[in-house]
């Protein structure tokens, strides 16, 4: 289990449902949360995606007097660990809503392993893994499954 918390926060939801284009009443006002059946502001379907800018190992999170490799700012920058890594997979189970208020922890679960060969010949690793969102009384909140695919180097980085 993760050490790192992630809050569930009221102003965190509103710009983050807004980022995604969603105007839901739920996720902005108590009353219509409440009249929803929640007990409080309810968070969007996605919105545990955002606990990796509470991990400090995260490796696309900006830090003080180093290069952001998330920005796109200047050309050929990539990040060493991400650069033929891509995000293949994303599933969500819910065990109940995510509301305001929640603290999360969570912890990731190595999955299997498998090599494939593309379309063009060129070998993919692939590689699963399972989230775990805990409440702070430890229950299960959600379980994300993800899957990546990591390709192997071109030709010149060999």
């Amino acid at each position: 289990m993760s050490d790192e918390q992630f809050p569930v926060e009221s102003l965190h939801v509103l710009t983050f449902a807004r980022a995604i284009g969603d105007n839901d009443p739920i996720f902005r006002d108590r009353d219509a949360a409440r009249t929803a059946g929640l007990d409080d502001i309810a968070a969007p379907l996605t919105f545990v995606q955002a606990s990796a800018h509470c991990d400090p190992d995260y490796p696309l999170r900006p830090r003080p007097g180093e290069p952001w490799f998330g920005s796109g700012r200047e050309p050929g920058t990539r990040h060493p660990e991400l650069t033929r890594t891509l995000h293949a997979e994303q599933h969500f189970e819910y065990h109940r809503p995510l509301i305001v208020g929640d603290v999360l922890t969570w912890q990731v679960i190595p999955g299997e392993t498998w090599t494939k060969r593309s379309r063009s010949g060129a070998l993919l690793e692939f590689e699963d893994f399972r989230t775990e969102y805990r409440d702070a009384e430890g229950e299960l909140v959600i379980t994300s499954r993800s899957v990546t695919a990591r390709t192997e180097p071109a030709s010149e980085d060999r």
